[in-house]
């Protein structure tokens, strides 16, 4: 199981630090997403990260305003979201393999 949490309602500006808990497994062996999906848009990439942490991804609409990191001790993911805008709003969902969590929603007011 994958949980999200962290979301919430930020100005424009603001940051956020959304984190995703595994439960169940470990995430050790795994790279790790994540997507964001908005009202009448189709889901996107937004980051993901290698298994030991030696590689990572960021679409370009986040590339220096996010980053993502791991603690596999804590078998938790998490998103520092910096900059954001109102474009960041949307639900986040964090991805294992096959698997999504319920996600947790992002809503940056201008």
């Amino acid at each position: 199981q994958l949980v999200e949490s962290g979301g919430g309602l930020v100005q424009a500006g603001g940051s956020l630090r959304l984190s995703c808990a595994a439960s169940g497994f470990t995430i050790d062996d795994y790279a790790i997403g994540w997507f964001r999906q908005a009202p009448g848009k189709e889901r996107e990439g937004v980051s993901c990260i290698s298994s030991n942490q030696s590689s990572t991804y960021y679409a370009d609409s986040v590339k220096g305003r996010f980053t993502i990191s791991r603690d596999n001790a804590q078998n938790t993911v998490y998103l520092q979201m910096n900059s954001l805008k109102p474009e960041d709003t949307g639900r986040y969902y964090c991805v294992l393999n096959v698997f999504w969590g319920q996600g947790t929603q992002v809503t940056v007011s201008s």
